[in-house]
């Protein structure tokens, strides 16, 4: 059974330089932004993994397309 995805409010309060104060929507918006590109990535390593007849998803292939979804979330 899967577990909740934990909150991002207090990751995200103690990565802020700032004492800047995140609103709930706002923090809805950056988990769901998160799990979007975190998706997206899984995607690509798939499709990195399926080329290369892997049956499994390895930190390699995630290497290997981490730079284009990050070029894609960019915009």
């Amino acid at each position: 059974m899967l577990n909740k995805a934990p909150k991002l409010k207090h990751t995200v309060k103690a990565k802020m330089k700032s004492n800047m104060n995140v609103r709930p929507a706002s923090e809805a918006m950056i988990e769901l932004i998160t799990l979007l590109f975190v998706n997206s990535l899984a995607e690509e390593a798939k499709a990195k993994a399926f080329e290369e007849k892997s049956a499994t998803i390895k930190a390699q292939h995630l290497k290997a397309v981490a730079k284009k979804v990050l070029k894609k979330a960019k915009g």
